[in-house]
């Protein structure tokens, strides 16, 4: 009877209604005496100037350093992403060390280290320069450029290698050089392909961008927690910047929409609205890149026929193709000299080190104060490593539950769950994690009328993000799953909680693990923003040494780089292997 009404739209309109009701009158009503609303606060004039104009310009850093490291990631991305294709073994294993070691690491510890490290092996005056070219604002947008561009080259690699050799082999018979099958084949489809993923990555890398504000860039994230010092209006000034992440994440999508549409081969059927809105968008870009194209059509060296050519023309075309072929002999020498000079600083600047200092504080970058901690500090004083996995472990787990109730909830067709399921996916991943944890550790106390400690905000906060990341996992996994199989077990008289229990979620489950171990990555990665609250993990504790020896930085952040590497490269190669174990091509039947 229950499930009779429940598919009503009437009845499920009725419980959305009530469910915006509650939340409403909690917020309208419960939580008014305890906190006075004062939205002004954001568009009047107050003692400390316009709290408006303050978000306004974190908007705009916050758009320009997004802007800036997205075109530096997609240049960056696209050459390593080729460089990782290459059969010259010098550029193959010089793009893989590149892809994997900051890949690995956390982007606040790769912030820190340009913005705390590297300034202190400079000399004085170089310093001084950097310093007065807005060197935070820099620091930030190369920081993440490099950092997003190591994610960015291995979609576009995967990208390439999906492309089938059959046309690469079959634009050399056309008579195209292989510089012209890149630009006009290779590349094209290539980009097609990868569209969705490298979405992804622009609105990661956008979000990301509020990490600036650690590096003492006052971006949206700073703009908000700046407003809530002067104004003591949090509550606004937070929801306010979570607004404009909403804002600037629908914006990337729709924009990457139109690129799709562009980028997407029409039929016989004529185009769609969205393709002619994207045609008139990208014109002008086409317009110029035909022209670029054209001047560059003829590099490379042409397989031509030289007995079908004149003396005079097989003359030049034996001269331009040696000159191109010692062309591209001095680059490939060129670059291993570039490569050994490269080494031998690394060599030498790690030989410079003082060893004694991490030999006296590795113990602490690992469990800290365990287990001489205080009464007040969680786990006998555990931090550092430790911490940080403990925390990934725990929050991983925790929103794995919460992902798999919330993915079921997205594929349902009652309204009812499948509206409030993507409103909480939609929220949590339109905002950067940052945010999420400001939201937990300021709001979530006075609300609840509890005291959280700052590791169970970080833990909570953590465990609702990456819930949201999972549940799209899990809605994707159970999508992939062919139609026939629901009707085929309901067929045998299986309700639908039976038949997601033992036929969907089985084999879903099973295609999720290697997303799931990659998001665990991600999430130990993530574990260093709870240095925001002050949570003693990995890069907190790291931070604490090197504000107390002040003379190191190079030699402490150089370690827990190591740290984080070490283990996020295990955890990928274990994802790699447990993707290639669960791959149906690899599957073997038993008769």
């Amino acid at each position: 009877m229950l499930k009779h009404y429940l598919n009503k739209g009437w009845v499920q309109n009725l419980i959305l209604l009530s469910i915006l009701g509650l939340v409403m009158y909690y917020f309208g009503f419960l939580f008014h005496f305890d906190y006075q609303f004062n939205w002004s606060v954001l568009y009047s004039e107050t003692e400390y100037g316009n709290m408006g104009e303050m978000l306004l310009h974190g908007l705009n850093l916050t758009v320009l350093i997004s802007l800036y490291s997205a075109v530096i990631a997609l240049t960056l991305g696209t050459l390593f992403g080729l460089a990782r294709v290459s059969s010259f073994k010098p550029v193959y294993g010089f793009a893989t060390v590149y892809v994997e070691f900051f890949r690995n690491t956390p982007l606040l510890v790769q912030l820190f280290f340009w913005n705390f490290a590297l300034p202190a092996g400079l000399p004085e005056e170089v310093k001084l320069k950097l310093f007065e070219l807005d060197f935070e604002f820099w620091v930030a947008t190369l920081g993440l450029g490099i950092y997003t561009s190591s994610f960015m080259a291995e979609i576009i690699r995967a990208g390439i290698q999906s492309v089938p050799k059959g046309l690469l082999e079959a634009s050399y018979s056309s008579g195209m050089t292989f510089n012209q099958s890149l630009r006009k084949i290779i590349l094209p489809l290539a980009f097609r392909e990868i569209i969705p993923p490298l979405g992804s990555e622009f609105l990661n890398n956008m979000k990301n961008s509020s990490l600036a504000m650690t590096v003492g860039v006052a971006e949206v994230c700073w703009s908000a927690q700046e407003v809530e010092a002067l104004t003591y209006s949090g509550f606004e000034a937070t929801a306010a910047a979570t607004g404009i992440y909403l804002c600037l994440s629908l914006a990337i999508a729709t924009f990457l929409n139109l690129v799709n549409a562009k980028l997407k081969i029409v039929g016989n059927n004529g185009t769609s609205t969205l393709r002619k809105s994207a045609d008139l968008l990208f014109a002008p870009f086409v317009s110029v890149s035909n022209v670029i194209s054209a001047l560059f059509w003829n590099l490379g060296s042409a397989p031509l026929d030289s007995r079908t050519l004149s003396p005079t023309k097989a003359f030049w075309l034996k001269i331009r193709t040696t000159a191109w072929s010692l062309t591209v002999i001095a680059a490939k020498a060129a670059f291993v000299i570039f490569l050994l000079l490269l080494l031998y600083q690394t060599f030498k600047g790690i030989a410079s080190f003082n060893f004694q200092v991490i030999r006296d504080n590795i113990m602490a970058l690992l469990i800290w104060r365990f287990p001489k901690g205080g009464s007040s500090e969680v786990f006998m004083g555990l931090g550092g490593l430790s911490m940080s996995i403990i925390m990934a472990v725990i929050c991983i787990s925790l929103s794995f539950f919460i992902g798999l109730v919330v993915g079921i909830g997205r594929t349902s067709t009652n309204r009812a769950v499948k509206i409030p399921s993507l409103f909480y996916i939609e929220l949590i991943r339109g905002n950067p994690l940052i945010m999420v944890i400001f939201w937990v550790y300021f709001f979530v106390p006075p609300m609840l009328k509890i005291q959280l400690d700052v590791f169970w905000s970080a833990v909570l906060a953590m465990t609702v993000f990456f819930g949201a990341y999972i549940a799209e996992i899990v809605r994707g996994g159970i999508e992939n799953i062919p139609p026939g199989q629901v009707e085929a077990a309901k067929s045998t008289g299986l309700s639908y909680y039976q038949t997601m229990r033992r036929v969907i979620l089985p084999q879903a489950l099973k295609q999720m693990l290697p997303a799931i171990v990659g998001l665990f990555i991600a999430a130990f990665k993530d574990t260093s923003l709870a240095y925001i609250i002050g949570v003693m993990e990995l890069t907190t504790a790291a931070y604490s040494i090197n504000n107390r020896l002040m003379l190191y930085p190079f030699e402490i952040y150089t370690t827990i780089a190591v740290l984080y590497f070490v283990c996020c490269y295990c955890m990928s190669l274990y994802a790699r292997r447990l993707e290639r174990k669960l791959s149906p091509e690899n599957v073997r039947l038993a008769m």
